[in-house]
């Protein structure tokens, strides 16, 4: 008998899911198999459980709930089959909170409806957003989430040594001050090896018209990394290059861009990429700053600036530099080609090109400094 029941109820999921494709909706044949694994662990006994495995496994657009409905009610409500359904799908309220758990209805409430708590994470939803879609609250709250971001870096060699306990070059001072110890006798020796220090953090932002939507973001993510870890220089590029290292170097991020902001005279003016990394590469980048770094541009390449000095300023760059990322947001766009003039003259010598429109993609820029 329970054998012959299951079978009429697979014959009449068959029949709904074939009464859907009918009515114009596009559910394939895994949605089927899940509609099945669902009403198992569900199951058939209310109507409610029906609707709801169906609608969350045969769906997948919200503009098809209103056919989906039709079609649920012909099928299993108007007499082809009886599963003990009697009335309208219950109505559905959902709780939408950030709280752990929502407040429970009163008695007389639950009787009348499904009552669902659904969880959600406002920073999973901001993540993905685009910085120049975004409205001014939304920014607020990525704000705090970028200065959030833990930024680090790849370690290097440097010349100050490290003690170490077994292997190594022998440390004859720490070997001498041991042996003070035990009458002269040097009974334990001492080894150093070489140290490491994290590599140095160039960050080069385009705070030209064009960069405009992006720019204010990117800053704080430029201002999140000089407070985050030491030895990080930051510089602006639009018509000149101002050095922006000592104004965001406090810890307050309103005093720290108020200081940025007097100090670029040029914000959202006109670009000339090429001329500020020849000024950056002359003045600071191959005498030192940028030997063995981490250097990162972030623009959106669109350079009045002849192309060839681009180009010769970025091969320049690439040959002293450890690294030498691009962070360009319209990267996202679809169907985006480095067509720009800057842009396609700087790729060649780029050894890492990444989007910068989100705060997801900023992460995966923190990411990449540590490969």
């Amino acid at each position: 008998m329970e054998a012959t029941v299951e079978r009429t109820l697979d014959r009449h999921m068959v029949g709904f899911v074939t009464a859907l494709r009918a009515a114009g909706l596009p559910v394939p044949v895994g949605s089927t198999l899940d509609f099945g694994r669902a009403l198992a662990e569900v199951g058939a006994d209310t109507h409610s459980g029906v609707y709801w495995s169906g609608r969350a496994t045969l769906l997948a657009r919200p503009e098809d709930i209103a056919v989906y409905d039709e079609v649920f009610r012909l099928h299993w409500l108007g007499g082809i089959v009886d599963l003990g359904m009697t009335s309208d799908p219950a109505s559905l309220t959902l709780l939408l909170d950030e709280a752990p758990a929502a407040e429970e209805a009163d008695d007389e409430t639950d009787a009348d409806r499904d009552v669902i708590s659904v969880r959600y994470s406002r920073a999973e939803v901001l993540g993905a957003r685009d910085f120049a879609q975004c409205t001014g609250d939304e920014l607020d709250e990525l704000y705090e989430l970028i200065m959030r971001m833990r930024i680090g870096g790849t370690r290097r060699p440097c010349r100050r040594r490290r003690p170490s306990a077994r292997r190594g070059r022998p440390d004859l001072r720490r070997t001498v001050r041991e042996a003070l110890r035990t009458g002269g006798e040097p009974m334990h020796r001492a080894f150093t090896v070489a140290g490491e220090r994290q590599r140095r953090l160039v960050l080069l932002l385009d705070v030209s018209g064009s960069m405009e939507p992006y720019a204010r973001a990117l800053v704080r993510f430029v201002h999140a990394a000089m407070v985050g870890r030491r030895d990080v220089e930051a510089f602006a590029l639009g018509t000149r290059l101002t050095r922006l290292t000592r104004e965001l170097s406090t810890r307050d991020p309103d005093a720290a861009l108020s200081a940025a902001a007097l100090a670029v005279t040029d914000w959202s003016g006109g670009t000339r990429l090429g001329d500020g990394l020849q000024e950056f590469n002359d003045s600071w980048g191959v005498r030192g700053m940028a030997r063995g770094a981490t250097v990162v541009v972030l623009s959106d390449g669109w350079d009045r600036g002849d192309p060839e000095v681009m180009e010769e300023q970025m091969a320049r760059l690439a040959r002293v530099a450890h690294q030498v990322v691009w962070v360009n947001p319209l990267k996202a766009s679809p169907g985006y080609e480095p067509l720009a003039r800057g842009m396609s003259a700087a790729l060649p010598h780029v050894d890492t090109f990444l989007e910068g429109h989100s705060l997801n993609s900023l992460k995966a820029l923190a990411e990449a400094f540590d490969a």
